[in-house]
């Protein structure tokens, strides 16, 4: 196995990446399409592949001032502690100097802990309207 870091979309197989992250339990229902478009339209992108074959994720919303944001960090079950996720968090990571960096997990606490994050003390969020249901549903 060799696996290759890259921010580029165009090496991703998205409707391939949907299906595993489906069968991961990691899928939030977007549509391939708007899977997609929430990587593209990021500042920050960090894939890893296994030839063909996207098996890690992760991305970042920032202002490329004084905070970003870092959400979809996923490594495919069958490639996990292997260090693929640790290499996509520091590429993201490297790419904000001087930001205050946010994210929020529901079950990876002492990965995010080893890597220097601290705990905050609330998190809070709201869906406007129905969720998914926007411009990008198609």
């Amino acid at each position: 196995m060799t696996v290759l870091f890259h921010e580029n979309p165009g090496n991703v197989n998205w409707g391939q990446l949907r299906e595993d992250l489906t069968d991961d339990e990691f899928h939030n229902g977007r549509t391939t399409h708007q899977l997609k478009l929430s990587f593209e339209n990021s500042q920050l992108q960090a894939y890893a592949n296994d030839q063909e074959r996207c098996i890690g994720t992760a991305r970042a919303l920032s202002d490329g001032v004084g905070n970003a944001y870092i959400i979809d960090v996923w490594t495919h079950s069958s490639y996990r502690k292997q260090g693929i996720a640790t290499e996509m968090m520091e590429m993201m990571m490297s790419k904000c100097p001087g930001q205050h960096i946010y994210l929020q997990t529901d079950d990876a606490i002492q990965f995010y802990r080893d890597l220097g994050f601290n705990d905050q003390p609330l998190g809070m969020s709201i869906v406007i309207g129905e969720y998914l249901q926007n411009d990008t549903r198609n």
